[in-house]
């Protein structure tokens, strides 16, 4: 009968535990054991009666309600070093009786408002070592009265729901070293009295707001849990609104500063507590004033330097701050932009910029100019729009039948990318607080505004589109007569006019460098040509020197022009020097005789020598005279 009974028992285990799991029942508790299984999922034949389930090592990637589902007994609950991305809402939901629950080591990336939603009696929480980028404001809202451990180290948390971590009473350790957390709210940790481990190693802390909870740190007899911090590896900037920091005197910690540069590299707690300054805020530049057309956006500028940055607010004319709504908005820049404006919006804005050091505060001044609302300037729809200028306004202007003599408005010296606008002083008794130009192309049919102040009388137009036609109209801006009255307007006529093309310049400007161009090469062309004219003449005439006698030619005491030759003056006979005399008149050589016409008279001789053979042989053979006798032929 043995061998039956065994059978059976061993058929009954089997189907109480999982095939790959190991389960022991220890006196009233069971435990299901299926770590390292290679499991993809949690194994749906678990006894729903099991108090721990250890699931640690596996492959399982996601959580559902019907993994968990009846096991309301269980207590422990491990799902460490998984692959787990998901939980689905209400995954844990049946887990009443949990007290510690462990999801470290996986691939979660966020937590829903739902995804931890059950386990009411939670203790134990431990979140490390996944890729959290971002945790739901009412995650942990179910067992934020029963928490005791929270381990949220080595994410990448900027942000951790602030108000669910400052309701748990009973925390005991918060460890969020390791994330990206880089500003800690006031007051976060203001109720965990009973806080005892608080780490935030390894974050983006560059300070930290005063808390009454760092305090306990050093004053172990008045708290009950006295608190370890630590809070290395952070770039502390090490100035005054640390300063409360550094007199908890804590010398047991290894802490640096990270700037200024001064202290940067500096043990923080070896800073002398002179050397935590600030420096109060300084406007470096703002708008000073601002003009908008009614309905146009208007941005009021400031910016401020200090140590810490300083926070900036602005002003209202009514004195009152300036927050974000509808109409404006506030950027922490110190930027101020009022999307549509008003005639309320008109006036003096304040902009007050503040730090632990003190504050500072500049003036800008808004102007808002309402738009034409005369019956000269408007429709019956209401305001003229931008492409109607030409139709409402100057219409108008041709009714009044003022302007047949002489224009109100005239645009002269036009060019393709500008035009003079001109106009009268108009009539003395209207006061005139400014002049408003109004014009639009045909290339581009929004209408473009201009102000101009009311003591000038002509305004010139740049950046114009070339070879487009334009229309223009003035308009005298007035003084409002009541501060709830609009602004009045009144217009003083209007003009077309087109711009010039562009081409004809280009053309022109094109052909005056090219004349210059080809002018300069023609002329070095014939300098260039003269010069090796010139130096050919020279070889040449060096050449036939070398090659026979020279000839030794009389000066020409006078010139015959068809005449008869007068008797030439016989010359006292002298001795034959060693050599031959040259004339200065031929010799091309010395440069000391004659200048350079002489020398080119002479080049012009010897080629009519060259060309009058018979002279030259009777020269040199001695024919038809004395060789110190031969007359030079003049061609």
């Amino acid at each position: 009968m043995a061998p039956p009974l065994l059978l059976l028992l061993l058929a009954s285990g089997a189907a109480a535990c999982p095939l790959p799991c190991v389960c022991q029942n220890l006196s009233e508790s069971l435990s299901t054991l299926c770590a390292h299984r290679g499991l993809l999922f949690v194994p749906p034949n678990v006894d729903r009666r099991t108090v721990e389930l250890r699931l640690a090592d596996n492959f399982i990637q996601a959580l559902g309600p019907p993994d968990f589902r009846n096991m309301t007994g269980l207590v422990d609950l491990t799902l460490s070093r998984n692959a787990i991305t998901r939980i689905g809402a209400r995954a844990f939901g049946d887990l009443e009786s949990l007290r510690s629950l462990h999801l470290d080591g996986n691939r979660l990336v966020e937590l829903g408002t739902g995804s931890l939603r059950g386990p009411v009696n939670l203790q134990h929480l431990i979140l490390s070592g996944n890729q959290l980028g971002r945790i739901a404001p009412g995650a942990f809202d179910d067992f934020l009265e029963s928490l005791e451990d929270l381990d949220l180290s080595y994410n990448n948390l900027r942000q951790v729901p602030w108000a669910g971590i400052g309701a748990m009473p009973a925390l005991h350790t918060l460890n969020l070293d390791h994330n990206l957390i880089d500003a800690l709210p006031p007051g976060a940790f203001a109720q965990l009295g009973q806080l005892s481990r608080l780490d935030l190693t390894s974050n983006r802390l560059a300070t930290l707001a005063p808390d009454p909870l760092f305090s306990r740190g050093r004053d172990a007899e008045a708290s009950p849990a006295p608190l370890v911090l630590s809070f290395s590896g952070n770039p502390l900037h090490c100035n005054c609104e640390l300063l409360w920091l550094r007199r908890l005197a804590r010398p047991d910690d290894l802490e640096t500063c990270a700037s200024p540069p001064g202290l940067a590299g500096r043990y923080f707690w070896a800073v002398p507590e002179g050397e935590f300054s600030c420096e109060p805020p300084l406007i470096a530049r703002h708008t000073q004033r601002l003009w908008v057309l009614e309905g146009q956006r208007a941005t009021l500028r400031c910016r401020a330097l200090g140590d810490p940055a300083p926070t900036m607010h602005w002003v209202g004319p009514d004195d009152r701050l300036v927050g974000n709504s509808s109409r404006a908005r506030a950027f922490p820049n110190g930027t101020l932009e009022i999307g549509v404006t008003g005639a309320g919006d008109a006036g003096g804005y304040t902009c007050i910029a503040t730090n632990p050091a003190g504050e500072a505060t500049a003036r800008v001044e808004l102007r808002v100019l309402a738009l034409p609302h005369g019956g000269n300037t408007s429709t019956e729809g209401g305001r003229p729009g931008p492409s109607d200028i030409a139709a409402s306004a100057r219409t108008a202007a041709e009714g009044e039948g003022t302007l047949e003599s002489e224009p109100a408005v005239q645009v002269t010296e036009v060019t393709a990318t500008s035009g003079l606008v001109s106009w009268g002083p108009g009539r003395p008794a209207d006061p005139v607080w400014m002049f408003q130009i109004q014009y639009n192309s045909s290339e581009d049919e929004t209408l473009i505004y201009r102000i101009v102040p009311a003591s000038s009388h002509h305004f010139l137009l740049k950046h114009l589109v070339p070879g487009a036609d334009y229309d223009l109209c003035l308009l005298a801006l007035s003084p409002a007569a009541g501060p709830s009255d609009l602004t009045a307007t009144r217009l003083l006529g209007c003009a077309h006019f087109s711009t010039l093309p562009a081409s004809p310049l280009c053309h022109a400007l094109q052909a005056h460098v090219l004349g210059g161009t080809l002018t300069v090469a023609v002329g070095g062309v014939l300098v260039a040509a003269l010069l090796v004219f010139t130096v050919a003449l020279l070889v040449r005439g060096r050449g036939a020197g070398n090659g026979r006698l020279p000839l030794k030619l009389s000066h020409v005491q006078s010139q015959t022009n068809g005449g008869p030759s007068p008797t030439p003056k016989a010359h006292p006979p002298r001795s034959p020097p060693p050599r031959p005399q040259r004339s200065c008149s031929l010799d091309l050589g010395d440069a000391g005789c004659y200048g350079y016409a002489r020398r080119l008279g002479g080049a012009w001789a010897r080629r009519s020598h060259s060309v009058h053979g018979g002279l030259l042989g009777a020269g040199c053979r001695g024919v038809g005279g004395s060789a110190e006798r031969l007359e030079e032929s003049v061609v």
